[in-house]
């Protein structure tokens, strides 16, 4: 599990103008197949890099119990038909666990938005299999970033349209209408956008 203690300042993240704590929304041009349709939960931005997790693609292959015995934890107790994200493209061999509130991991736990966290060390993969599991929790493999100014300059090419998380979105495990009814809450329909040349 990656520590993500060097991005748990506050105070370095929630500047004017940053997008954490927002949704990214893919417009139909991007031409990636690995952000197409995405939505994205912007968990860090800054002048220097943008880190977030798509919260809509499933990595095929494995269920939960099974990952978690190969992280050395017992996995008997977690549920099977839970998913794991596809986080992003970016250090695939990582995971990183969206949680709710009632879970703090001192110094490793990020509050993203109201009731969503995020925790990215071992101790979080433990509390999910433990007696008293966070309320709501999701882990993905891997995450999206960005370079200095790199999400800006999409965001300008129009490649992003930006939403405020809700939890329910958030934890939903119905991933295919997630992209769609993320549009619906920022007054958008999808057959409305105009599909234009872009890329992620």
């Amino acid at each position: 599990m990656h520590d993500l203690t060097d991005l748990s300042d506050q105070e370095a993240v929630r500047v004017d103008g940053s997008l954490a704590g927002k949704l990214l929304i893919a417009a139909p041009a991007i031409e990636d197949p690995r952000f197409s349709r995405a939505v994205i939960l912007v968990c860090t931005h800054n002048e220097d890099h943008a880190m977030g997790i798509v919260l809509n693609k499933v990595t095929e292959g494995v269920n939960l119990p099974e990952l978690l015995d190969q992280l050395g934890v017992d996995g008997d107790d977690a549920p099977e038909d839970a998913h794991i994200l596809v986080g992003g493209p970016v250090g695939r061999d990582r995971g990183f666990v969206l949680h709710s509130e009632d879970y703090d991991s001192d110094g490793a736990t990020l509050t993203i938005c109201d009731g969503v966290c995020l925790t990215a060390t071992r101790d979080i993969l433990h509390a999910m299999t433990s007696e008293t599991p966070p309320e709501r929790y999701v882990l993905a493999l891997g995450y999206s970033g960005w370079g200095a100014g790199q999400l800006e300059e999409e965001l300008a090419d129009n490649v992003w349209l930006v939403g405020v998380p809700d939890p329910a979105l958030v934890y939903d495990p119905s991933l295919d209408t997630k992209w769609s009814r993320a549009l619906a809450r920022i007054g958008v329909s999808p057959d409305k956008l105009q599909v234009s040349g872009g890329r992620a």
